[in-house]
Order: structure tokens, then C-alpha cells, then sequence
């Protein structure tokens, strides 16, 4: 109890800290222009989520996918025109990335609420707290004042999204180039606890792993056999998904991480987190003490909405989130 106490002090005071380090990102930045921006916001993800639960991982997911291209300022979310193929229609978001709709609902209420004032990239930061918080992790505060891009290049997300089949290097590197650390990367990894999957996202772990071998050996194989019987060998078809988690798909919880000791990461990406003794250690750590993972994430989450967000008088504030105004 004493240890949980140190913890939750020691991630509390983590948490202040980030907000301390970028001034031009306040709790509370709305609340003389638009006193009820986040409750508006908050009452759209909830009606969202309880029509359909899944929508909460592809809030999640969305800021997530925003934040790692050209940083948290909205541009994921720009549609494409005829001249330029945009993030969200790379073929790494689509179809997998979803929730678009709910932002637009958000965005729509906030524009007849407070016309100009709420961005694009502050709506799904707010959406993506909202989100882990109905689904059992934990609220936090999200700092606001984020400003919305105007370039949104569906180029920029192969070279700045991690993928599936990365392994431990590629994915510690990936987010060191975010400013996250490994433990981050560790940490919010466990976003993977809720959501889905498209089989071809795995695919390669059960039918081509190498040259010598078509299973992946660091995969569970009674595991294997239920993900060959919903994904058949060289099915391309993008309506074939499996939940991430298995045992409790709809719960943002430490799950993850024991499905992970017992080689049942479904990405490569998350089973790699086993081959570093350290990685591995925090995987084990993470798995037996939820509560404390769930602190570590939401503190990871703060830090992540800040990355090489516009502020001030960059970019804009787009009053349609899928157009450059």
C-alpha cells in the first residue's frame, strides 16, 4: 500500500511536470472562451461509445496516429483531395482508423457553441482521455491550446508511424524520435489492450514468418490455431478483424501485458517486448500491477499530446475538422 502510495505521488508529480515544460498548453485553456468545450466533447465520445464500444480504441488510437505525424495538430483528420492523397486515407489508417465521426459531432456542436475558438487537435486529444476513461482507465487532465495543422501528407505516416512487425529497436527508436522513452513506448503500448485488429496486420506471424518456418515459434500455438480459423491463409479481405485482447477486448487494463508473458502478443510488435531483459521486466512489472500501469499510461498520454504541437499563432483553427479552412 505504502509503494502504491510513492507511485501514485511520484506519477502525479510526473504528470505536473510535463504540463510545467510546455507553457503554451494549459489545463483549463477553454475556460473563459468556451467554459463547456470539454464536456461537449466528453458527452459526444460517451453517446459514441455506447452505441458501439470499439469506438473508444479508435479515439485512442486517433490521437495517437495524429500525434506521431507532423505532431498533435489535427492533420490526421483532413480529407484528401485531388491533388493529394492525405493521412488518413495512407493505407496504414485506412481502414483500420476510425471515430472520424465523432470528432466531426464534437466539432459541429463546439462551432454553433463557440464559433472558432476549439481546435481540431484539442477535440481528439479530449476524445482520446475520454475514451480510456470509459473504458476503465484512468482520467487525467488534458492541457489545451493545441493549434490545427495544414498539411496533412498520407507520405508522412509510413516513415513516422511505427508498424506491426517492428521489433525492439525499431519500435524503442521510433518513439525516441517522438521524445518518448522506452519505458513510454512500453507503457503506451498497452493501448493494445482494447480494439481490433485487421488479420493482415498479423497475417506474416502465421503463415510466412521466414524462410525456414511459416509459424511464428514466440507465438503461443493453441493461440495460433484460433487466429488461423478467423484469418485463412492469403485472405486479403479487410472485413476479417480479432480483438486485440482477447479476454477483455472492451477493458483498457493491464490484460495486455499477461497475454504477453504467455506469448499471446498479436503483433510483433508487442510480442517483441519479452526479447530485453528490461522490456521484460517492465512487461512483468506492468502485468501485476495494473493500477499502477494505468497511472504510468495516463501520464504518457499528457506527454504524447505535446509533441510538436502549434501553438500561438501557427496553423489555425479549422471550423471543419476535415477541411484546411
Amino acid at each position: 500500500m505504502e509503494l502504491t502510495r510513492v507511485a501514485f505521488s511520484f506519477v502525479l508529480c510526473l504528470i505536473i511536470t510535463i504540463g510545467r515544460l510546455e507553457a503554451q498548453l494549459q489545463v483549463g485553456f477553454y475556460a473563459r472562451t468556451c467554459p463547456q468545450a470539454e464536456s461537449i466533447v466528453r458527452e459526444e465520445v460517451r453517446k459514441a461509445v455506447f452505441s458501439n464500444v470499439g469506438l473508444a480504441a479508435g479515439l485512442v488510437r486517433l490521437h495517437f496516429h495524429d500525434c506521431f505525424v507532423r505532431g498533435c495538430d489535427g492533420s490526421v483528420l483532413i480529407d484528401s483531395t485531388p491533388g493529394n492523397i492525405a493521412e488518413k486515407d495512407s493505407p496504414i489508417n485506412n481502414p483500420s482508423l476510425r471515430g472520424f465521426e465523432v470528432i466531426d459531432s464534437a466539432k459541429s456542436r463546439l462551432e454553433s457553441t463557440c464559433p472558432g475558438v476549439v481546435s481540431c487537435a484539442d477535440i481528439v486529444a479530449f476524445a482520446a482521455r475520454d475514451s480510456a476513461a470509459l473504458t476503465g482507465g484512468m482520467s487525467y487532465r488534458v492541457e489545451a491550446g493545441r493549434r490545427d495543422g495544414t498539411v496533412s501528407l498520407a507520405s508522412d505516416t509510413f516513415s513516422n508511424l511505427p508498424g506491426p512487425t517492428f521489433d525492439l529497436d525499431q519500435l524503442t527508436q521510433s518513439f525516441a524520435n517522438k521524445g518518448l522513452s522506452q519505458d513510454e513506448m512500453v507503457t503506451l503500448s498497452g493501448a493494445h489492450t482494447i480494439g481490433r485488429s485487421h488479420c493482415t496486420s498479423f497475417s506474416s506471424r502465421l503463415y510466412s514468418f521466414n524462410t525456414t518456418l511459416d509459424l511464428d515459434p514466440t507465438l503461443d500455438s493453441a493461440y495460433a490455431t484460433q487466429l488461423e480459423q478467423i484469418c485463412p491463409d492469403s485472405s486479403n479481405d479487410t472485413s476479417l478483424v480479432v480483438p486485440m485482447d482477447p479476454s477483455t477486448p472492451n477493458l483498457l487494463d493491464a490484460s495486455y501485458y499477461a497475454n504477453i508473458l504467455a506469448n499471446r502478443g498479436l503483433f510483433t510488435s508487442d510480442q517483441t517486448l519479452m526479447s530485453n531483459a528490461s522490456t521484460a521486466q517492465q512487461v512483468r512489472h506492468n502485468a501485476f500491477n495494473g493500477f499502477l500501469w494505468k497511472l504510468k499510461f495516463a501520464a504518457a498520454m499528457v506527454k504524447m499530446g505535446q509533441i510538436e504541437v502549434l501553438t500561438g499563432s501557427s496553423g489555425e483553427i479549422r471550423l471543419n475538422c476535415s477541411v484546411v479552412n
